[in-house]
């Protein structure tokens, strides 16, 4: 393996194993943690919805793929999606995935999305 990218993957590695950052949603009684940084392959589900004009799913696949507990396990699962897009407040759906979405704006997916 070249330097480069051993250097590369290490970098990534210890962003990924940082603190886990937190939100306190007083509306669900519960604060939520995320991580400074995701890798593609989470991302890259988020960003194909973006894509596809789903603004909406976008934003629940990133709670759903980001929200975590304290000991940094999701909070949500894959099944969760529905219940998330038609019986939970919007607004603050939009608010958490905003905190947990800006944690990650050292690239900006919109870029990464032009290209």
């Amino acid at each position: 393996m070249n330097k480069v990218l051993e250097n590369a993957k290490k970098h990534f590695k210890s962003k990924l194993s940082g603190e886990l950052k937190k939100i306190t949603v007083p509306e669900w009684e519960q604060d939520i943690y995320y991580k400074g940084t995701y890798p593609f392959a989470v991302e890259s589900k988020i960003i194909e919805l973006q894509q596809q004009g789903k603004t909406v799913e976008a934003l629940v696949e990133s709670v759903i793929t980001k929200c975590l507990d304290p000991e940094g396990k999701p909070v949500f699962n894959k099944f969760d999606k529905l219940s998330l897009m038609n019986e939970v407040d919007p607004a603050v759906l939009v608010r958490v995935a905003s905190a947990i979405n800006s944690a990650t704006s050292e690239y900006n997916l919109e870029q990464v999305e032009k290209n």
